[in-house]
């Protein structure tokens, strides 16, 4: 007989799931920081009780999850607990990434760097969670060299210098296309360094002239669009050596100033091609140079009305230098796309004092995080990281213009994120993507605490009670938060799910008048939840009005024993 089962990933006390208590947040207004009317939120406070803080209000709403947990390799910085025992940090894990699915948006994506020692495992964890069919991509990230005195000494083990970003959607199907992603080299450095390689620089020459156009005819597309057809009268094609010598600049300023024009000449595997070809051939071919014009169906020109080059008898078309380039401060990139291996060695130079804030062994480039940002999100959207750090995340994602979220435990959340989030607001911090994103300050944030827990345990007797330090308004919006219901005080009303169900909180005594009187103010259709603290038996109450018992029935709800 065949036993029915799935794949998943074992590991002691998996199982073993208690529902976390939805804490409120209390926003610190003398640690909050420039403009009030920002959206962005620092959080400090145990991370797994923060997420599911945000549930009421931000799930299926972020675009964007970047998070740099601890590796579990009992190397990493002294503010995590990161030795733990392999069983321990999978179920660490695991709820907090079911719990960062659910903030996700339909079109959103979550990125998470890890090492080696841990990164089979949290890639088998992430397909139970996320689903396999909504793995996107592993990086693999180069942060450091092996050879030299970084590399360390001499070991069994190959050197370690890479660590993994493994990227999910919240549903691939829906997932928004991921910008491309650039490295970029100056032009004539990049020419210079072919040289020395002996690598062959292919774009030699330019067309500095394209000529007079003369319509010759059309051919269509593979769905039958037109693709019009001209030859090119009175071209001029220079050689790099040519320009130099005709206005005595150098190679670099020669391919600055004639950035746009230069071309190298490829045999490409298309349809377009051999369609042109064709016709040019059934007129009569009369010139070494053609041009077309046609809306591309694929492609960065797509939709748009595009012309293209050809040269010579084979019909070699022009690749332009411009496509693949970019002008930065007034110097020409050649730019790269990348794939999944992305080379930040360069990127941890001088990595420790970023952001004016020293963080060894943890921190990550902003331009790493940037890169992440830039790709999968777009401006005002909204960015998380629960592993906030030293702040790089929340840094870069207000150098970018993203509305973020960052939650960090532990006095760094003060000294280190608060301490650096300030400066980027106040313009003062230079380093990172600063000048990439000309950045000159501005902004700001809510600063926000954890309540602490609703319940606590008498001291004497086995009961809970109503924490000390709440206040009546603190109690509402808990309870509010715990039930699911939106915390609004309106009349009577203390919040509501829906415009027909409403929640009412008192600590009087709840007896059969109490019910009639609220019960007069619900109109034909709602609903009422009522919690509170004393409560007469035996009442009968009417079918659209359910009372519960503080403390009694909101410890069936969830735990109350969690520490922040």
């Amino acid at each position: 007989m065949q036993k029915a089962g799935r794949l998943e990933l074992t590991w002691v006390g998996k199982y073993e799931d208690k529902a976390i208590e939805p804490r409120i947040l209390l926003e610190d207004v003398s640690k909050s920081y420039g403009d009030p009317s920002s959206e962005n939120m620092l959080i400090h406070g145990d991370n797994l009780i923060a997420l599911q803080a945000l549930q009421q209000d931000f799930a299926g709403r972020v675009k964007c999850i970047y998070i740099d947990p601890p590796y579990n390799t009992g190397n990493a910085f002294e503010y995590y607990d990161d030795g733990v025992e392999h069983s321990i940090w999978l179920n660490l894990m695991r709820q907090r990434l079911v719990l960062l699915r659910e903030l996700l948006s339909e079109e959103g994506s979550i990125w998470i760097q890890i090492d080696d020692e841990e990164q089979a495992y949290l890639k088998v964890l992430c397909d139970e969670i996320f689903g396999r069919v909504n793995f996107v991509n592993m990086i693999s990230v180069n942060m450091k060299n092996i050879a030299g005195a970084s590399g360390g000494g001499e070991d069994k083990r190959i050197k370690k210098n890479c660590e993994y970003i493994l990227i999910y959607a919240k549903d691939y199907y829906r997932l928004d296309m991921f910008k491309g992603a650039y490295d970029y080299e100056e032009i004539g450095a990049l020419v210079e360094r072919y040289r020395e390689e002996g690598i062959s620089w292919k774009y030699s020459s330019a067309l500095v002239n394209p000529g007079e156009k003369i319509y010759i005819g059309s051919t269509v597309d593979g769905t039958g669009d037109e693709i019009k057809i001209f030859k090119r009268v009175g071209f001029e094609i220079k050689s790099v050596n040519q320009l130099m010598q005709e206005d005595g600049i150098s190679e670099r300023d020669a391919y600055n100033k004639y950035a746009k024009y230069f071309f190298v000449s490829q045999m490409p595997q298309s349809s377009i091609r051999p369609r042109v070809m064709d016709k040019v051939n059934e007129i009569g071919r009369d010139s070494e140079l053609y041009s077309i014009e046609y809306v591309p169906k694929t492609g960065r020109n797509k939709g748009k009305l595009y012309e293209q080059f050809y040269k010579g008898k084979n019909f070699r078309l022009f690749a332009w230098l411009r496509d693949v380039s970019e002008e930065i401060d007034g110097s020409l990139y050649k730019k790269t796309l990348q794939g999944t291996y992305w080379n930040y060695v360069s990127g941890t130079k001088n990595l420790t004092k970023e952001g004016n804030i020293e963080f060894p062994n943890g921190k990550k480039p902003e331009s790493l995080v940037s890169r992440v940002f830039d790709m999968a999100s777009d401006e005002g959207d909204i960015v998380l990281d629960s592993f906030l750090g030293s702040g790089t995340s929340a840094a870069v994602a207000h150098k970018m213009n993203r509305t973020w979220i960052g939650i960090e435990m532990g006095d760094h959340a003060y000294s280190h994120c608060k301490a650096r989030l300030d400066r980027v607001i106040d313009g003062e911090d230079s380093g990172g993507i600063t000048k990439d994103y000309s950045w000159k300050g501005g902004g700001g944030y809510h600063f926000y605490e954890l309540a602490p827990s609703l319940l606590v345990k008498n001291d004497k007797l086995p009961i809970y009670q109503i924490n000390s330090s709440y206040t009546f308004e603190m109690l509402c919006e808990a309870i509010c938060k715990i039930e699911g219901f939106r915390y609004k005080p309106q009349d009577m009303f203390h919040g509501h799910s829906s415009e027909k169900r409403f929640i009412h909180i008192t600590t009087e005594f709840i007896n059969a008048g109490y019910i009639k009187s609220l019960s007069a103010r619900l109109a034909e259709g709602q609903s009422l939840l009522i919690y509170g603290t004393k409560i007469q038996s035996d009442m009968v109450l009417p079918d659209n009005i359910e009372v519960k018992k503080i403390p009694k029935d909101l410890l069936e709800k969830c735990d109350f024993e969690s520490e922040v």
